[in-house]
């Protein structure tokens, strides 16, 4: 029986998952999206029932996958997963997927050679590694054209322009740009295209990994073992020859950020109970995208974003607070309505006894100990009635627990796997290796709190969960 049998259990998530998705799609007149095709946004794609849907059956898959196959051939699958590391980069960092784009019926490797100035023989070999992995699909031998998965890594600008400015080369273009940040095009894109070499942040700086975990540590994190410097991330991201590499990461990030919906913070707090002209401080919080979210939808407010001067002061770049609020809601800053001001949180909080104090995807960049920091000087200043709101993902444990969350359905792993467990523990390593940072439990952010004064009230569950502690 499927009930109690691991492998027919599998097969049953994946089959009625299956069916549940083409019904949807029916019921719409559409047919299911092909993965031979470039990605089109369409009407079901933020459905988040069909969502909950798709991560039963990529946990399944996955599962199964690892259940059927032999153990040798599973680590043998994952053991050189640098080929796919470096491979994405190679066609990132030479923009096959944009000479691709006006080419449905697919091209020749040499001619794709020739516009991106690389061995077409080589492009070959790259182009089928990753088509063989559902990237890009050869059409005919040697004929390569952009699939469901490659045609996300189109970029904004025309080829000529990306050519030849790599300062603008990734606004618009989050999966280029998380491509571009995530992975190195050490040895691979160096010998095959005849360009200045590149080598990018977590890939170089996760081959420090082990030893920063195994042996004493004369570096905060990884990433600075990496590229032998004591600056921190952002620091170095100031240093003139990094400008390119900070503002292609602003892009990555903010494409991350677009995943979660407005709702998640317009739900978290009861805004509307605050009585008008209550303070609430974004801190941390770049060019302030959440606070005009709250901004429209609690307009009785008052807001104050808070980052350091290069995004608070900058009128210059497109990426900086002063552009995004003049292109976005202008009125609201020359109103007084929201205040951006330059702020390090290290340092004593500018903005006293504020009604809310909230932090995005902040905490997760720094260890406990610094951390600890950040809270204390918000408790510092706040008042009895401060409300602390702290937005982060929660690592869930591979295993049951008792963080009452309901468990998946028989067999998957309580973390669901790939498409949740997955991508969280890849989020940590991301922030081990370049922060000594960390995703943390549902207990974790408790105890966090209480070490920094903070009283903890009630956790709203999320895609992006909300604490919500008290100064009282």
């Amino acid at each position: 029986m499927a009930n109690d049998n691991p492998l027919l259990a599998l097969a049953a998530i994946i089959s009625s998952g299956a069916e549940t998705l083409n019904n949807a799609y029916s019921k719409r007149g559409l047919s299911f999206p092909s993965l031979n095709e470039p990605f089109s946004p369409g009407p079901l794609d933020d459905d988040q029932g069909l969502a909950d849907t798709t991560r039963l059956i990529v946990a399944a898959a996955h599962q199964i996958i690892a259940t059927v196959r032999s153990p040798m051939e599973t680590i043998q699958d994952y053991c050189p997963a640098m080929y796919m590391s470096s491979s994405l980069r190679f066609v990132e960092e030479t923009h096959i997927a944009d000479v691709l784009k006006d080419a449905p019926q697919g091209m020749h490797v040499d001619d794709i050679g020739a516009k991106a100035d690389v061995d077409g023989v080589k492009i070959a070999r790259i182009l089928r590694y990753l088509a063989s992995r559902h990237v890009f699909k050869e059409v005919t031998p040697n004929v390569f054209a952009n699939n469901r998965v490659s045609s996300v890594l189109v970029k904004a600008y025309p080829l000529e322009e990306l050519k030849a400015n790599s300062l603008t080369r990734y606004e618009g273009a989050p999966a280029a740009a998380f491509v571009g940040h995530v992975y190195v095009v050490a040895g691979l894109s160096r010998r095959l295209t005849l360009t200045h070499s590149r080598t990018d942040e977590a890939f170089k700086s996760s081959g420090h990994l082990s030893s920063h975990s195994t042996e004493s540590k004369d570096y905060d994190a990884p990433f600075n073992a990496a590229y032998n410097t004591q600056a921190s991330l952002w620091k170095w991201y100031e240093e003139p020859d990094n400008e390119w590499r900070g503002r292609r990461f602003a892009t990555a990030i903010k494409g991350g950020g677009d995943r979660f919906p407005a709702s998640i913070f317009v739900d978290s707090l009861n805004w509307k109970a605050l009585k008008p002209e209550s303070v609430v401080v974004d801190v941390g919080g770049n060019v302030g995208s959440v606070t005009l979210t709250l901004a429209a939808a609690f307009p009785h407010l008052k807001y104050v974003v808070q980052d350091l001067k290069p995004v608070i002061e900058n009128n210059a770049q497109k990426a900086s607070a002063p552009c995004f609020w003049e292109d976005e809601a202008p009125e609201l800053v020359s109103s007084g309505r929201v205040t951006l001001q330059a702020q390090d949180f290290f340092q004593p909080q500018s903005v006293k006894q504020a009604d809310v104090y909230f932090l995005r995807l902040v905490i997760h960049d720094w260890p406990d100990s610094t951390s600890e920091i950040i809270l204390k000087n918000l408790r510092a200043v706040a008042a009895p009635h401060t409300k602390l709101v702290i937005y982060e993902m929660i690592m869930p444990h591979a295993c049951p627990d008792d963080s009452g969350s309901p468990p998946p359905p028989f067999p998957l792993l309580a973390n669901l796997g790939l498409p949740l467990g997955g991508f969280l523990t890849m989020v940590d390593l991301q922030m081990m290796t370049l922060f000594n940072g960390q995703e943390r439990t549902f207990t974790q952010f408790v105890e966090l709190g209480a070490r920094a004064g903070w009283t903890f009230e009630h956790v709203k569950p999320g895609l992006l969960s909300a604490f919500i502690f008290t100064a009282a």
